[in-house]
């Protein structure tokens, strides 16, 4: 019997024993993956009592890979990846002095992965620097594979950044550059099919949800071509192709300047629901959103191609080599992480009943150390005792 995931007409088929590519990942990866695996598995047990079930299969990336192949990526790790559809992902150390910029960017280029999906809520019982964090609710859709992101960059003292500076000045006419010989320059581009498709899947995500709006955040007012060019792409897009639901209203969109919409953010959260942004915008919009309710230990990500089907879950945070081994590493973004790819399976019962888990776990001042130290009488548990506590309560 055939356990891959295939894809059809845009929609996915799933069979009941899918085979699902892992990488451990770095540092605490061992740790929170074992502690994800556990949980998802018990929760398919308990809900379908046989009938569905994970067949988790490893990969190697990062240092592990490195210390048993001799390279960062193999080969196989990124035909797997292909070859199966859908995958999840510790996190990963970036090699230094490597050729590869960052095995997650890495990923995300070759699989065209183009969108980076960050859904951003409070769990009740976790410490919030924000007064109201309960108003924080939204799903941040960051395209993935444009904008500085690209890595078309050239060092200051290059001769490749002399070559480019003299384009610019000779054969562009550019008078801008007020360092020309100790400047180094990045390109940044933005292409109308790149923004469209990011847009549309943000659309379709609020449609098929209910949810109430849509925003284009961009910096198109000092960026007019490149972030106001996605603005502009945005509205001609719903306007081509969700003009009955735009007249009907069950499609609003409007947009707001980066900068204002992180201070809205702040002030106002409740009147944003889904965020269609470039790249950059987005690292920087999903960490504080991510603080806003407790911090990046608690935020899922997905890297989705939701025209090919191919999408790879990861923990959103680093590989914290300080606390690595010691037992003490906090599990939920992974897991959470987690529970997006069981949404994305269809297998929507299982993902909320892990959810239900982990908020109830923290309303009874259960946690790791990082957050249980902010909770009042917080119970501090280390990475095992925290996932039995999370079994014990599905």
């Amino acid at each position: 019997m055939d356990h891959k995931i295939t894809i059809k007409n845009n929609k996915l088929i799933v069979p009941d024993y899918p085979v699902i590519p892992y990488i451990e990942g770095d540092g605490i990866g061992k740790e929170i993956f074992q502690a994800t695996q556990t949980v998802v598995d018990k929760t398919i047990e308990m809900l379908y009592c046989g009938k569905r079930k994970i067949q988790w299969k490893e990969l190697l990336a990062g240092e592990k890979a490195y210390d048993q192949t001799g390279t960062w990526l193999p080969e196989e790790t990124m035909n797997a990846f292909k070859d199966y559809l859908v995958g999840i992902k510790g996190p990963l150390t970036t090699p230094v002095g490597e050729g590869i910029r960052s095995l997650n960017v890495t990923l995300r280029q070759e699989l065209d992965l183009y969108a980076c999906v960050r859904p951003v809520r409070w769990f009740s019982g976790v410490e919030s620097p924000v007064k109201y964090p309960e108003k924080v609710d939204m799903i941040i859709f960051r395209e993935n594979t444009e904008d500085i992101y690209a890595g078309i960059e050239w060092e200051e003292g290059t001769p490749e950044a002399v070559k480019f500076y003299q384009f610019l000045s000779k054969e562009m006419g550019t008078k801008k550059v007020r360092f020309p010989e100790t400047s180094s320059f990045g390109i940044k581009p933005v292409s109308k099919e790149g923004s469209e498709r990011l847009i549309r899947s943000a659309i379709e995500y609020a449609l098929k949800n209910k949810l109430p709006k849509v925003t284009l955040v961009h910096k198109g007012n000092i960026m007019k071509f490149t972030e106001g060019g996605f603005k502009k792409w945005g509205y001609a897009l719903a306007e081509r192709e969700y003009k009955k639901e735009l007249e009907e209203g069950k499609l609003v969109l409007d947009d707001c300047i980066a900068d204002a919409f992180l201070q809205n953010t702040l002030l106002k959260p409740e009147n944003y629901s889904v965020i269609a942004t470039l790249n950059l915008n987005g690292d920087y919009i999903s960490d504080q959103l991510a603080a806003m309710v407790g911090g990046i230990g608690i935020a899922p990500g997905a890297n989705i191609n939701y025209l090919t089907g191919h999408a790879i879950f990861e923990a959103t945070h680093g590989t914290a080599p300080d606390i690595a081994g010691k037992n003490m590493a906090n599990p939920c973004s992974l897991l959470l992480s987690a529970t997006m790819m069981l949404e994305y399976l269809g297998w929507k019962e299982a993902s909320k009943k892990i959810e239900e888990a982990i908020e109830k776990t923290f309303q009874q001042k259960k946690a790791t150390t990082d957050l249980a130290r902010f909770m009042d009488n917080g119970i501090s548990l280390s990475t095992t005792e925290f996932t039995q506590a999370l079994v014990n309560n599905l």
